[in-house]
Parts: structure tokens; sequence; C-alpha cells
């Protein structure tokens, strides 16, 4: 149920029930411009991402472990929201004119000293592992039916592989999706306030519940955008992934940062 102020009561506030397209656009602007006013951390935290992107790459790729890269690639986004706590805390600072150092930034990973961010990252990086299980499995099922190694590369050009690529694709979709949809609010609200993980959760999917439209294109286009980024060696991700990590705050802001926020300077 909502109030006629288009806000949906969850605790401990209200999460707005009235987003539109112009909000994304307005998200996305904030989000650039936060950018271009601090590029150093968003260069910083981008970087970590792409060379670790990377590495994985050629570990796998030159040992011929396409059946792990190929899962490995796809949900590497799911890691995305852990490494863009640093730039909301970059975007809570700017927005409150709080002094800007690499100490206090870094220092927004643990969260406000109650390891409810880590604890978050923990459940980010066990549904990663969990996710290369899962596809590892569907690989090995498609790799058994159509006779042929997939370290090859050919299986991608058989019916059996075409049909474990679409498979895969519905399988990885529906986890992402629900990992978006308890992280998106959630990790900015832990940066914002003191509250505990659980209800950060609550809050998120509150407020994919009350904008279902509007924060499913909003997952579609991070979705595009980041994969069309990660296609030219992860590089694209250095100008992507801070500008959407900044938006991402200014989306809370809009959605449930209707108290001020209370973070010792």
């Amino acid at each position: 149920m909502t109030s006629k102020s288009g806000q949906a009561p969850i605790a401990p506030g209200a999460v707005a029930s009235d987003l539109t397209i112009s909000d994304l656009r307005a998200a996305l602007a904030a989000g650039w411009r936060d950018y271009r006013a601090y590029p150093a951390f968003g260069l910083f935290f981008a970087s970590i991402f792409v060379i670790a992107g990377i590495f994985l790459y050629f570990a796998l790729f030159v040992r011929g472990e396409i059946a792990w890269l190929v899962p490995a690639a796809a949900g590497f986004p799911l890691l995305a929201p852990f490494v863009a706590v640093g730039l909301y805390e970059v975007s809570r600072r700017r927005e409150a004119s709080l002094p800007m150092s690499w100490r206090a930034i870094l220092g927004a990973m643990r969260g406000r000293g109650d390891e409810q961010i880590l604890s978050m990252g923990v459940i980010l990086f066990v549904a990663f592992g969990f996710w290369l299980m899962v596809a590892h499995g569907i690989f090995a099922v498609f790799e058994a039916e159509s006779g042929i190694k997939s370290d090859s590369g050919e299986l991608f050009r058989t019916s059996a592989g075409i049909m474990m690529l679409v498979v895969g694709t519905i399988v990885g979709g529906l986890m992402a999706l629900a990992f978006y949809a308890i992280t998106v609010i959630s990790l900015p609200m832990l940066v914002d306030r003191k509250v505990d993980f659980i209800t950060a959760i609550i809050v998120s999917l509150a407020t994919m519940r009350s904008n279902k439209l509007i924060m499913l294109a909003w997952a579609v286009v991070i979705a595009i955008i980041l994969f069309v980024s990660m296609l030219p060696m992860f590089l694209g991700l250095l100008v992507v992934l801070p500008v959407f990590g900044h938006a991402t705050w200014h989306l809370y802001r809009r959605v449930a940062g209707n108290t001020k926020t209370s973070e010792p300077q």
C-alpha cells in the first residue's frame, strides 16, 4: 500500500513509489558529475575490478578453461556493488560537503564499525561462487550431450552449445536479478545509516516492489552497458563502473534517503 505522497511505508522510514525514467537520467547525470569532480577515487576502485578481470581472463584463457571463463565473466558484475561502496561514500561526502580523504573513503568498506557491509560482501562473494558452480554444472551437462570438449570452442557452434548459452543466460539472469534486488539500495543505505544488513535488504526489496518497471529498466541498462564496457579487456569499466556507482547513490537518495546522514566526520 502506498500513501498519497508517493511513498510506501517501510522500516526505518519510507521508500518512494513514484520513480520515473527522468529519475534514472537525473541519477546518471549526478553520477557523471561526481565522477568528474573526484575521478581519482572512481579510477582507483574501477581499476581493482579491471585488474582482477584481466587476471581472471588470462589465468583461465591460457589454461583453456572456457567452461570456467564464460561463467566467471558473466557473473563478474555480481561483485560490482561491493566494489562501489567506496564510491557511495565519495558521493555521500560530496553531497554533505564533508572533507575527502583516502582514509575516510577506504574506511567506508568497513561500514560503521559493525561489519554490516562486510556481511553483505560475504553474501556477494558466496553468490559469485555459487553461480560459478551452477554455470559449470550447466556446461558439464551440455558438453556431455554434444560430445565436444568445451575448451576447443567448437561446443558453441553446436545446437547443444547454443542451448547451453540460452539456459545459462536465463539461469544467470534470474540469479543476477535476485542479487540486484537485494543490493541496489541496501549497500548505499549501509554506507548512509547505521542499520543492520537485513533491514537494508528489506528496504531494497521494498523499492523493487514499489517501482517494478523503473527498477527493472535500471537493471537492464546496467547489465547492457556493463557487458559492453567489459568487451575491450574490461577497460570500459574505468568510466562506466564509477558513474554507475555514483548514480546508484543518487538513486538511493531519491528512493530512501529521506533522513539526514549521521556519519561522524
